[in-house]
């Protein structure tokens, strides 16, 4: 975990792609997605069924690791609305014991609209948290501070001759869009003007590794 400050809060960058808020022992986490694979094959398209069990793994891990005792989710926490309905029992039991342990918001995206509460938890479309707004899709016409999802950041960038690709952070002094954090998520690009216009112009990869916060400039 990788210490800086957002607007005069402390956090902590993780290289899973979640934030760790130290001041409220909160762990803040964006775009699960959970229960992608069931949607698509649903529509004939035949995914490995795991993606809800390895994404409740990993957040039930970070969960241990920093003891968190809230949770924040910003937005598509599952693939589709009724995603929760189809989890598998293994899926289901992980999730209901970490809503339970924990406080657990989740905030809705645009993939879970109307999202009912069949898992536990509170769901709020946003909130405002100690002058930190969170929500799921940035609003590049509001000016307070604000953490979101959505994008799915990635950094692409060449390294010795070859292409490398991290999930990142994408921060402006008042804005920070974490990546997403499920199994079967995919990525857009940092560099992506729909990103851009979400957080009003330039800004920065944040990319943490090990005990450093890499920082790429990204601009039109």
């Amino acid at each position: 975990m990788v210490r800086f400050s957002f607007c005069d809060v402390e956090l902590m960058a993780l290289p899973e792609g979640a934030l760790f808020w130290p001041g409220r022992r909160a762990l803040l986490v964006a775009d699960l997605h959970l229960e992608k694979a069931s949607w698509f094959a649903r529509l004939g398209q035949m995914l490995p069924p795991y993606d809800s069990i390895a994404t409740l793994h990993a957040l039930a891990a970070l969960v241990a690791a920093t003891g968190a005792r809230e949770i924040w989710c910003l937005g598509d926490s599952f693939h589709d609305r009724h995603g929760c309905d189809r989890l598998p029992a293994e899926a289901r039991g992980l999730l209901t014991g970490l809503t339970a342990d924990t406080r657990w918001t989740w905030i809705t995206g645009n993939h879970d609209p109307g999202f009912a509460d069949h898992c536990g938890g509170a769901i709020v479309d946003e909130a405002v948290v100690d002058g930190l707004v969170l929500r799921h899709e940035a609003d590049p016409a509001d000016p307070r501070p604000e953490l979101s999802g959505h994008f799915h950041p990635k950094l692409r960038i060449s390294l010795r001759g070859r292409r490398v690709s991290r999930r990142c952070f994408v921060a402006t002094p008042r804005k920070l869009i974490l990546p997403a954090f499920g199994a079967l998520t995919g990525g857009l690009d940092a560099h992506h003007p729909e990103i851009l216009r979400a957080v009003g112009g330039e800004a920065k990869a944040l990319v943490p590794v090990a005990d450093r916060l890499l920082q790429f400039p990204i601009a039109a």
